[in-house]
């Protein structure tokens, strides 16, 4: 079963035809909703919204443990992560999607791990790919069916938030190799990873990364929320062209 994780701008999915939701406990806490359950082309999906259906949860402050956890207590083995982010790359602009290959993560503090040593034994994951190739090819099928252009491959740096970043993190950041930054990559995908779930993200470029542009300009939401849901129109078309024709994936 497919599940799909909605960040900023994709708090619900429109056009899922919801049965029911379901309040999940899980050993590490609340989930940030309850899970909404439903169907899209006839196929079962489930739906979260990583901030809360009212968007009222910071990046650094999302359980990120629970979300995923819940996912696969009720049957999801896919996971599509929507996860808005700023172009540091001059090829993006505003309104492009990216499908990322890589992550960098410059997080700290967060729970990023169920292989504690307390709940679970210590377990190192293999990480070299951290998003499942064949979720990305899926993705990339449904993206050209829908008609609604992927960006193939991107580098993305996860950073803490919830402020922005610099101009000169930025600069690093692109040192670094990263071409998108966003704030809830990571531990997502790994915890992801450690659940043996396959997981690829769909990241829509909300704005020019801090200091990229025409301008240095500073950066208003209110001002980019208008073509980040004219965007968000073609991820929901994207999702459900993965719906259409969705078997199981492997990591």
């Amino acid at each position: 079963m497919l599940g799909i994780i909605g960040g900023t701008g994709l708090t619900e999915l429109t056009n899922l035809n919801i049965s029911k939701r379901l309040i999940v406990r899980t050993p590490y806490g609340k989930p940030s909703q309850p899970l909404v359950f439903g169907e899209i082309n006839g196929k079962q999906v489930v739906f979260l919204a990583r901030h809360g259906g009212g968007h009222t949860i910071p990046p650094h402050a999302v359980n990120y443990r629970a979300n995923i956890w819940a996912l696969h207590s009720v049957g999801v083995t896919d996971l599509l992560a929507v996860a808005t982010v700023g172009g540091i790359s001059n090829r993006l602009i505003p309104g492009d999607i990216v499908l990322p290959h890589q992550i960098l993560d410059y997080t700290y503090g967060r729970d990023n791990t169920y292989h504690d040593g307390v709940e679970l034994p210590v377990r190192h994951i293999d990480f070299t790919l951290p998003y499942s190739q064949a979720m990305r090819e899926r993705c990339l099928q449904a993206s050209a069916a829908a008609g609604c252009q992927l960006v193939e491959g991107g580098i993305y740096a996860c950073v803490q938030g919830p402020r922005l970043e610099t101009a000169a993190e930025i600069d690093r950041y692109e040192r670094d190799g990263a071409t998108i930054v966003g704030m809830t990559g990571m531990p997502e995908a790994a915890l992801a990873r450690e659940m043996g779930l396959a997981y690829a993200a769909i990241c829509p470029v909300a704005n020019f990364a801090a200091g990229r542009g025409d301008s240095a300009q500073a950066i208003h939401f209110e001002q980019v929320m208008p073509l980040l849901q004219q965007t968000m129109d073609k991820v929901r078309c994207i999702i459900a062209q993965c719906l259409s024709d969705h078997q199981c994936a492997t990591a």
